[in-house]
């Protein structure tokens, strides 16, 4: 799932370009533009960051603190995983996504629209906050079930992270 989601999120950055650029050519040459326009390119880099957060987690791309995490063993590194997952970003994720699906619907239960001009109902970007962050929590289950099985020997889990270049 998060493999699609993943692919959908690079999509959406494909049609905020494409929106962004339209929007703008459109102003500057024919001074036309609507505030949907803008929303609509909020709302895609919402969907971007929400939906892609699940596969970046998946593909062991997410930012970390590798204070300590470069300079321990394949086996340590897969231990600190594994507890980080479960004590801080499963936690977290579940609690975040309680209190946004709380802030959905209230968004919902009123039909929110944009108070600008021209804007757009708000509830279906509200909708994916929550979506997003439970998304998450269920790819760190998936993530604390590969390092046991690894931790195991079951399988084999390569635990390869390159630090950002600064």
């Amino acid at each position: 799932m998060n493999e699609r989601l993943g692919w959908l999120a690079n999509i959406l950055v494909l049609l905020a370009c494409l929106i962004s650029a339209g929007n703008a050519m459109s102003r500057y040459a024919f001074d036309l533009s609507s505030n949907a326009w803008l929303e609509i390119q909020w709302y895609l880099f919402a969907g971007m960051v929400m939906l892609g957060a699940s596969y970046t987690l998946k593909q062991n791309e997410h930012v970390r603190v590798d204070i300590l995490y470069l300079h321990l063993s394949e086996r340590g590194k897969m231990w600190l995983d594994m507890i980080g997952t479960a004590v801080f970003l499963i936690p977290t994720m579940l609690l975040i996504g309680y209190h946004a699906w709380t802030f959905f619907m209230q968004s919902w239960a009123v039909q929110e629209f944009s108070g600008n001009p021209g804007g757009l109902i708000r509830w279906p970007v509200k909708l994916v906050i929550p979506v997003g962050f439970f998304l998450v929590a269920l790819q760190g289950v998936s993530e604390i079930i590969k390092r046991a099985a690894a931790l195991h020997g079951d399988v084999r889990y390569v635990t390869h992270y390159e630090r950002p270049v600064q």
